[in-house]
């Protein structure tokens, strides 16, 4: 003997879970989408000779700071976070 409650709800769950698959397929092929366009914009500018050897070696350069940035910006906060941790544990021990 089943609860119809459950039931529906167990519907509900497995129609959720269906669409956020389905959402996150998109979004795959959405941000694979955007990086392809990104990469025509920059190989048509490299093709076009517009662009030199040395702007071509800053902008590369640029492009690897900037997506080194995001982890090195999160190793501070991990540690004032340890910090802030052991300082409240040393309150509580008092």
């Amino acid at each position: 003997m089943t609860n119809p409650r459950i039931e529906k709800i167990n519907t509900q769950i497995a129609a959720t879970k269906a669409k956020i698959s389905e959402y996150q397929a998109k979004l795959r092929v959405l941000e694979k989408q955007k990086i392809d366009i990104e990469n025509e914009g920059f190989i048509s500018i490299i093709r076009s000779g517009k662009i030199s050897d040395a702007e071509l070696t800053a902008l590369m350069q640029s492009i690897r700071k900037e997506n080194a940035e995001p982890a090195e910006a999160a190793a501070p906060a991990r540690e004032t976070n340890t910090r802030q941790e052991e300082m409240r544990d040393a309150n509580n021990e008092t």
